[in-house]
């Protein structure tokens, strides 16, 4: 309770509902105590969080760049910060890292998850540094090379297979939110399958599983029928990979942002 406590002092007073996930949040934690990184070596690393040291923004929350010392020496990775405003909070939290931790294939990003940060309210995950951004990033480029990025869609689709797990080896795993902006691209153009909070659990050893539960995702990537009647299957995913699909044949995005409104191409 030592570090209830401390937590305590950084953050306020806590109810008693607050206190008990805290502790339950620290206990659940000792499990990766290896990959726990220090919220100092973070803020020195981006510079307490500056924005030239922001290179975008996902799902859970900004994206910055910096170096850390590793078992592999000094490396360049990102650090992505929870930010509560994006609807995400430790729920979320736990279940990348425990996803991160627990699936393994060369393509999604849980090989290069390298360390998280809980301190005080501080949040943070630590991946390798895909140097060469996101597929969505060049989708609208002059100079979309489409070959290209239908290789990079088959590095994706044998990692969305790997987590539908056909085979039965382990829990499968619907992403929910399959898009060109959560596919990370490594140096060698290798597309790997990325931020993991919405994801779902459903059951080993079933060629089908329905779950029901609510609809999440993202507008224009989201299957309709999973919106509509807010039954999730593996399929839910397949439907937000073919409009990924087709974001590559076509070289332009499915929709667009602007002034806080969506805009579908």
């Amino acid at each position: 309770m030592k570090e209830l406590s401390q937590k305590q002092t950084m953050m306020g007073r806590y109810h008693p509902q607050e206190e008990s996930l805290i502790f339950f949040m620290d206990t659940f934690l000792q499990q990766f105590q290896d990959l726990k990184i220090q919220l100092e070596d973070i803020t020195s690393a981006t510079d307490n969080f500056n924005d030239d040291k922001c290179i975008g923004g996902g799902g859970f929350g900004k994206v910055y760049k910096g170096e850390v010392s590793h078992s592999k020496g000094r490396i360049t990775v990102a650090f992505e910060r929870l930010d509560p405003r994006h609807g995400q909070g430790i729920p979320e939290f736990l279940k990348e890292i425990t996803t991160l931790s627990g699936y393994h294939h060369e393509n999604l990003i849980s090989l290069s998850l390298l360390g998280f940060c809980y301190q005080g309210d501080e949040m943070i995950l630590v991946y390798d540094y895909a140097s060469r951004g996101c597929l969505d990033c060049y989708l609208n480029s002059p100079h979309h090379r489409w070959l290209q990025h239908l290789k990079i869609c088959m590095y994706v689709a044998q990692g969305l297979r790997y987590l539908h797990d056909p085979r039965g080896t382990h829990q499968r795993l619907i992403h929910c939110d399959v898009k060109s902006a959560n596919i990370l691209l490594n140096a060698q153009w290798n597309g790997k399958l990325a931020d993991f909070g919405l994801s779902i659990m459903g059951p080993a050893n079933e060629k089908q599983s329905i779950i029901v539960t609510m609809a999440a995702g993202t507008i224009g990537y989201c299957d309709p029928q999973y919106a509509m009647t807010h039954t999730l299957t593996k399929e839910s995913d397949v439907y937000s990979f073919g409009v990924v699909l087709f974001e590559v044949l076509y070289g332009r995005l499915c929709c667009t942002y602007s002034n806080g409104r969506v805009e579908q191409n």
